[in-house]
């Protein structure tokens, strides 16, 4: 078993044998929610606490319910409706949780850092939920355990990533995931929002669709990031989809048996076509599915559960 860490902060600082141990937990957890019954008794006794100063309906339904499959007492802590409106800061909402005994944090919070902050001085587990434009560990690792179990490895696989690059926590994570575990990654977008930089964490930038979908085993497409944009950044909706928007003419440029992801909410008619969103190569809704056994792994790993005696 490779995974000795208190918290989950970001994928960057993993190994890649810690992200195999993610992955082949969650595979254990996925078993568990095709019975019956799909509680198992890990967490009993344990409170997690989702506090999430950033509104994302998705991500808190989905940890939420890894949290009560592995029986522990859940909180669901708004921002919008606490005091953490009224100026109370970040540490002492924190610390006001733990004093509730709470085991595990889940936090998403609009300041990049945020979860790095809070797991300096709690006790309790931090697990990033999402942090401004920086990381979001969770969905890179339900991206990868997708892509895994369609394509059996991720070492050798060419994966193409679409849109906003510059904005996107997500686009970071599913980087360091990916290059770790030996895949080729293109980015592809407009060039206000991919810009060369990201070569330096081993991708190739093109701003050419065609060549960026070129020989691509998996196309991730990601949502355009209105909230955190400056208008100069993107002209138009229009433009965008008729430069940057898959369609069944540009997916003909991947292989054959190329998936196409999103972790959404996706924008029908934008990021993709809708036909397309709903097609057999589209695997959008297992990746919601697998969110829950990912998230149910890192809740357990980081609460100290050993991989290697887990019976599910």
């Amino acid at each position: 078993m490779s995974w000795h860490r208190k918290h989950l902060l970001d994928i960057e600082s993993l190994t890649a044998g810690e992200l195999t141990t993610v992955l082949d937990t969650a595979r254990e957890f996925k078993a568990v929610g095709e019975r019956d019954i799909k509680k198992v008794p890990a967490l009993q006794g344990k409170t997690v606490v989702n506090f999430f100063v950033e509104p994302s309906t998705r991500t808190r339904v989905s940890f939420e319910l890894s949290a009560k499959r592995l029986s522990a007492d859940i909180i669901n802590f708004s921002a919008d409706a606490s005091s953490f409106q009224k100026g109370e800061s970040l540490k002492d909402t924190a610390r006001t949780l733990e004093a509730l005994n709470a085991d595990i944090i889940v936090i998403r919070h609009k300041a990049a850092g945020a979860p790095h902050f809070l797991a300096r001085f709690l006790n309790a587990h931090v697990v990033n939920a999402g942090d401004g434009a920086h990381e979001h560990p969770t969905q890179a690792l339900l991206d990868v355990f997708t892509i895994r179990e369609k394509k059996g490895n991720i070492a050798g696989l060419n994966v193409t990533i679409l849109g906003d690059i510059l904005f996107s926590r997500v686009a970071r994570s599913n980087i360091w995931a990916l290059r770790k575990l030996g895949a080729n990654v293109t980015l592809c977008g407009p060039s206000t929002l991919v810009p060369r930089v990201f070569e330096q964490m081993g991708c190739r930038v093109t701003y050419d669709l065609d060549e960026a979908l070129a020989n691509a085993d998996v196309i991730n497409l990601l949502r355009i990031q209105h909230e955190r944009q400056r208008k100069s950044m993107f002209p138009s909706i229009g433009e965008y989809a008729h430069l940057f928007g898959l369609n069944r003419t540009r997916l003909a440029k991947a292989k054959p048996n190329a998936l196409i992801m999103h972790p959404g909410p996706m924008n029908r008619g934008v990021e993709i076509k809708s036909e397309l969103a709903d097609c057999d190569r589209a695997v959008i809704l297992e990746q919601v599915t697998n969110g829950i056994a990912v998230r149910m792994a890192v809740l357990y790993l980081v609460n100290g559960g050993n991989a290697d005696e887990m019976n599910a």
